[in-house]
């Protein structure tokens, strides 16, 4: 669907963008597709229209989304503190983009909310908090990436979209769409698309860069985690898999080796709720999937202090995998009828 944008806060972004800043652009931790691919073609966009950009990280990204443009010039949080907390001191505009809360960049909260800049946000996800001067959320938007674009449109900069920005840009809706087979689709997110393959986007090229270039090595954990670490829940539609922290170092885990695992589960018939319990330091992270009604979005914030999407969610637990697991499963019964 086409977002409705407040006057106000189109005019004051335009009024924003008028003159050359120093702008910085974040996304959350740990990001995908859709927070990489928003922050470089943004970064490209608002270059191209002389401003001083640079893309902040919380975090590393995953090695098959470092072919985008000016993906080595992002600074990593976690790798460069310094560097980082300098860039956002000195920003005179600080855009926000795929989290809805500033704890979704974890450990670079206190730097992000103490930036003097003025800050937007650029978001499609539930309940969006008010630490931005200017809020562009709409939820039925299929990603971040479709958000932006047509946030463009609206302040008539479509023409500073290069080829590699409109790549950047295609690479974050096509993976937040599941290769356009969610229900977030619409006839506009078609329409933006063609616009982003006009403009020079290469969706074979894209899809190759994302999908064709795994490691022997992750081919091998994913054969491991379908063979011995995937569990079948026929009486609740559901299917889970664990991911050890041993056996991801066995199998030289990388990060985003653990990407699409959890969307196996979806593909047996009859499953409406997949799950992925992937074991890290001192924490268990959770990814939740379903199909049709059933929100896992709610499960996630009522059970494992998480959120997302209706059908796409996360969590975390502090407990230890067997007991986070062992809890998953004792909720189950509470939604059994959602889960028929």
């Amino acid at each position: 669907m086409k977002p409705a944008f407040s006057p106000s806060d189109l005019s004051a972004v335009k009024d924003l963008l008028s003159v050359p800043r120093r702008i910085v652009i974040t996304t959350h931790y740990k990001p995908d597709g859709d927070a990489l691919g928003s922050s470089l073609g943004l970064q490209s966009v608002l270059q191209n229209i002389g401003h001083q950009v640079i893309t902040v990280v919380p975090s590393e990204f995953p090695a098959f989304l470092s072919w985008m443009q000016d993906a080595e010039t992002a600074i990593d949080f976690l790798q460069n503190k310094d560097k980082a907390t300098e860039a956002f001191r000195n920003a005179e505009l600080v855009i926000c983009l795929d989290f809805n809360d500033p704890a979704r960049v974890e450990g670079m909260m206190n730097v992000l909310l103490e930036a003097p800049a003025p800050r937007i946000l650029i978001d499609h996800h539930l309940d969006p908090k008010p630490f931005c001067n200017y809020t562009f959320s709409e939820t039925r938007v299929s990603s971040t990436c479709e958000l932006i674009v047509h946030l463009l449109i609206a302040l008539e900069l479509q023409s500073a979209i290069s080829g590699s920005a409109a790549e950047a840009f295609y690479c974050g809706i096509m993976t937040d769409t599941g290769s356009f087979r969610f229900s977030s689709v619409s006839a506009e997110t078609h329409e933006i698309v063609a616009m982003l393959l006009a403009k020079g986007a290469r969706n074979y090229v894209v899809h190759e860069k994302i999908y064709d270039t795994s490691s022997e090595w992750r081919l091998r954990f994913l054969g491991h985690s379908l063979l011995n670490r995937m569990v079948v829940i026929p009486e609740y539609h559901t299917v889970y898999f664990t991911a050890l922290k041993e056996e991801m170092e066995a199998f030289h885990h990388e990060s985003g080796d653990t990407e699409g695992l959890v969307n196996y589960g979806l593909s047996i018939t009859g499953m409406k709720m997949a799950v992925l319990f992937s074991e890290r330091d001192k924490m268990v992270k959770i990814s939740f999937r379903s199909k049709g009604d059933f929100s896992v979005k709610d499960l996630a914030e009522k059970h494992f202090e998480g959120g997302g999407h209706k059908n796409a969610a996360g969590g975390k637990s502090t407990e230890s995998l067997q007991q986070t697991v062992k809890r998953f499963v004792s909720v189950l019964p509470s939604y059994s009828e959602a889960l028929k």
